[in-house]
């Protein structure tokens, strides 16, 4: 009976296609829920009171027993309609607790495929920095070198030049001192 009116009171929720609507929905369910067992914690304190009541009208016939057996039936069918309405409730709450469990853990398993997923590309981005730092470091360091190269060139060429100027100085300056002598 119990799961009939269960299925009966899903079956009556609208079908839900956007993200708020679910949690409007939901909320709507819980409401729905506290708002049967509060209605069972009334009706029970009602039957109580009532069998309170009936208690005492009962002391005053003459069939002391059956009056209060009578109220004890009545009491009782009170408290187990107000238990079922309770049961039902909880269930209910139980029920989206548990969605609203299944829904966290969907979201988590999809943010821990969508970190991957980043944690994917940022590892690719940072390997294509450092091979791009480490080109940039090697071409840096070639045209160090080169610059170096040239360098060491111009200073071999400067240094054939002088020691060319010097020899040709020093030829020059030989072919004076024999002109002198020549002279002598």
């Amino acid at each position: 009976m119990a799961a009939r009116l269960i299925a009966l009171l899903l079956g009556c929720l609208p079908a839900l296609t956007l993200g708020a609507d679910v949690a409007a929905e939901r909320q709507q369910r819980l409401d729905r829920a506290t708002a049967m067992q509060a209605d069972a914690a009334a009706r029970r304190e009602r039957a109580d009171a009532l069998l309170e009541k009936q208690q005492a009208e009962c002391a005053q016939r003459f069939f002391v027993n059956a009056c209060r057996d009578d109220a004890k039936a009545e009491h009782l069918k009170t408290v187990l309609e107000a238990r079922r309405l309770e049961s039902e409730g909880s269930a209910l709450e139980r029920e989206v607790r548990q969605e609203e469990a299944a829904d966290r853990e969907a979201q988590r398993a999809a943010d821990a495929k969508r970190r991957e997923a980043d944690l994917a590309v940022r590892q690719g981005e940072v390997a294509a920095e450092r091979k791009d730092a480490a080109a940039a470091r090697e071409k840096r360091l070639a045209d160090k070198q080169e610059r170096a190269a040239e360098g060491a060139r111009r200073k071999a060429e400067e240094a054939e030049k002088h020691r060319q100027k010097k020899t040709s100085h020093e030829a020059r300056v030989a072919r004076k001192k024999q002109r002198a002598e020549e002279k002598k």
